[in-house]
């Protein structure tokens, strides 16, 4: 059981917040303030089960803030050089090509998972969901995914991993991802493990790379074992070459494709019509908002507030290395609440704060994620504000995004788990996970 003293304010959800709090944890989050104790103790929980105290004095509570969209492997190859301020059409060979230098296999993949995880669980992530494009053909893929699982296990966070797909054979890529539940997540219903630790989904990169035959076999794959199905989709570049390649809107193909629907997000949305708006909305389509890659990336900027009036549930994500350096998704949160009145009108901290929790855990079908209600997953983080950075901060929800941008939580739990105490890492040491992934980089360019 953990027990958390003393909290300034707690974030249960948009709805609902507390101040002078004593938040029990158990299993699942029991509740806040005197009930919570007289529900732990009619939870079942072992009486001699140890207790864990944090003091949270002077902070705020919040759920676990859930990233969207990663794409954890390019924790691996950030500021390479030739990757920023180009187009398109320069940045996929010049990653493509570092990719092939490097090598991608299982030990890449678990090196660059535990930075990435570990990066998120220090700034507050709990849960990620890792869109992995990159899949050598004949590539031990199962591997792969299972040294990323494996990583993201270790270190006590919650992944969400896609098995995507950017101009693979459609047969191989639909073969691999049938390997990949058989081998993770056998039985599991909706592909989640029964800890909920660990969730299988499926997505090609979007329309611009990939045929209508792949996302096609994937969709089938994702049919037959009840899995989630996540795109990217109307970033400008994937506009214009669906225009290019096929007279027709990524909206449009995707919708004739089989791939709108209730079970489908699609990330970016950046140059999307009225008319596809309400289109989306009419399939029960979910969204993620990745500011920190549209923008440097010049694709725009998502219109979320008019997306989320539609009644189209947006998450949030950092998307990975390869365009956003940083895998902090409250920084990238900060950028949402600022430039949202470039698109529209503005969306207050309460608003985004929503979208990094339960906006995004409604994308994954993880309705225990993203709050603190009664029945919640027990992930939480302990954010301390009586810093100078928040002195005169009036409203300490709004001040975890406006003021002391890149703030870290004191502490962090997952699934009734401590993971991050005292802002460094329970499990791991974060400098040596990052010296690890150091020297197998330098060891392979030497090699080639």
């Amino acid at each position: 059981m953990i027990i958390i003293h003393d909290a300034d304010h707690v974030f249960v959800d948009a709805q609902t917040e507390s101040t002078g709090t004593t938040l029990t944890v158990t299993d699942v989050v029991q509740g806040i303030g005197d009930r919570a104790h007289t529900q732990a103790a009619a939870s079942g929980a072992p009486l001699d089960a140890e207790v864990v105290h944090l003091d949270a004095t002077g902070c705020v509570v919040t759920p676990g803030l859930v990233n969207a969209h990663h794409h954890l492997l390019q924790s691996a190859f950030r500021t390479l050089p030739g990757t920023r301020g180009v187009p398109m059409h320069v940045w996929l060979p010049t990653m493509a090509a570092e990719y092939a230098r490097i090598g991608i296999d299982p030990e890449l993949a678990r090196a660059s998972a535990l930075v990435g995880v570990a990066e998120g669980l220090l700034s507050g992530v709990t849960t990620v969901a890792d869109h992995h494009l990159t899949w050598p053909s004949g590539a031990d893929t199962v591997g792969i995914a299972r040294a990323t699982a494996d990583a993201a296990r270790e270190l006590g966070g919650r992944l969400a991993l896609v098995r995507g797909s950017a101009r693979d054979d459609p047969e191989e890529a639909a073969a691999s991802a049938d390997a990949i539940a058989d081998a993770l997540v056998p039985d599991a219903p909706h592909g989640i493990t029964a800890d909920g630790l660990f969730q299988l989904a499926v997505g090609p990169a979007g329309v611009h790379s990939d045929s209508e035959a792949t996302f096609r076999l994937l969709g089938e794959v994702a049919s037959r074992r009840g899995l989630r199905r996540r795109t990217q989709a109307n970033e400008q570049v994937d506009v214009a070459i669906a225009l290019e390649k096929y007279g027709r809107r990524p909206i449009a193909l995707l919708e004739e494709w089989g791939w709108l629907a209730d079970d489908v997000t699609l990330a970016h949305l950046c140059a999307v019509t009225d008319d596809e708006i309400a289109q989306l909305a009419a399939h029960g389509v979910t969204a993620t908002h990745a500011p920190g890659c549209d923008l440097p990336m010049g694709w725009g900027i998502a219109p979320v507030a008019a997306l989320r009036e539609a009644g189209i549930p947006v998450g949030l994500g950092t998307s990975g290395g390869g365009s956003n350096d940083a895998g902090h998704l409250l920084a990238d949160a900060r950028l949402a609440m600022q430039v949202a009145p470039l698109v529209g009108p503005p969306i207050d901290a309460r608003g985004i704060l929503s979208m990094a929790t339960s906006g995004s855990a409604i994308g994954l079908g993880r309705p225990e994620l993203g709050h603190l209600r009664p029945g919640a997953a027990a992930d939480l983080c302990v954010w301390d504000v009586s810093g100078v950075a928040d002195a005169g901060v009036a409203d300490p929800v709004a001040g975890l995004l406006w003021a002391s941008p890149g703030r870290r939580p004191r502490h962090v739990v997952v699934a009734g788990r401590v993971v991050v105490r005292d802002y460094e890492l329970v499990a791991h040491d974060q400098r040596s996970l990052a010296a690890d992934l150091t020297r197998l980089l330098a060891a392979r360019r030497a090699a080639r």
